[in-house]
Parts: structure tokens; sequence; C-alpha cells
């Protein structure tokens, strides 16, 4: 499903958004609001935070929403794994080191999942990757997979440039 959002080409700023089952359903509407009405469509993607950290969500959801992205967030794996499904994002960015069930588990159950496997993921640790990666051993993750299969790496505290140009280009790719 996409989502986009209609605004007014006036002063006013008008949104409108609408879901559609299909591309080919958002390319017909976009261009009779934009023939009917003289307005301008643009698709908004949903990225997905999953973190168990209130200030880090926090930031995210202003950060991304503020550059024009859906922002929704979830705080753990369980949560992080149902609006997955349910909310089709175009990008999950995970924070890999999460109390209880760790952003690994989840990561490892979105690449085996038949619909979720496609959808880019950024990991987000507070060690660097060569550190998190010698310290899978400490969390018993020695024969976890899902490092040599991240879409993207990134360490804590972000770059906002470097991350938003992540979520740009990630958010663009085809995925199934």
């Amino acid at each position: 499903m996409l989502i986009h959002q209609i605004n007014l080409n006036s002063n006013k700023g008008l949104r409108l958004h609408c879901v559609h089952s299909s591309l080919t359903d958002h390319k017909r509407e976009s261009i009779f609001f934009r023939e009917a009405f003289g307005v301008s469509a643009k698709i908004v993607k949903k990225i997905l935070v999953v973190d168990d950290e209130a200030d880090t969500r926090i930031f995210l959801i202003n950060l991304l929403n503020a550059s024009g992205f859906n922002a929704i967030t979830a705080n753990n794996k369980a949560d992080g794994f149902k609006k997955a499904i349910t909310e089709h994002p175009s990008v999950i960015i995970l924070n890999m080191m999460m109390p209880g069930k760790s952003g690994i588990h989840l990561y490892q159950n979105l690449k085996q999942d038949k619909v979720l496997r496609h959808i880019p993921v950024i990991m987000l640790s507070n060690l660097d990757k060569d550190t998190f990666l010698r310290c899978q051993n400490v969390y018993g993750y020695r024969h976890c997979e899902a490092y040599e299969l991240t879409d993207t790496f990134m360490e804590k505290p972000l770059e906002t440039e470097d991350l938003l140009t992540t979520v740009q280009d990630l958010s663009t790719l085809e995925h199934g």
C-alpha cells in the first residue's frame, strides 16, 4: 500500500492523506488531483523505528517527520514485528541492543519472513561495527548470520545527514 500527501499550491497548505492498494491507482489519482485541482502529489514513505530508548525514538520521529517521512515506532521486538506486518514500512530502523529479545532476534525474524524479508533494515548500535561483531560471542550469537545480511549498520550517536541520506536511498529501492 502507498500513502501520498496532497498539498495545495497556496499558502493554506491543505493536506490530504490517501491510502492506495497499487502504484497504478496512485498514479491515476495523482494525475486526477493535479489536473482537477492544481495540486502536487508526493509519496510519503513509512519508516518504522524500533528502539527501547524513548529519547532516541522521539529524536528519530521528529527528524524523520520533519524530513517528509511518516515515522512510526515500537519499543520492543514483539511490537516491532507486529508493526512491520501491519504498517508495511519502506525502511526499518532497528536498535540492535535492546533488553529481553534483542534487535538481533527481530532482524532474524524479519529476514526469515517471506513478506518482510525485502524491507531494508538500518541497524543501530552504541558499539562500532567491529566491536559489535566481536561481542556477538558474549551475547550467544556465534552462529548468527544477521550481520552479513544487514542493509546498513550505523553507530550511535547518529549523524543526521548520513541517516537521512541512507533512509532516502533505501526507501526508494524496489522491494517485494
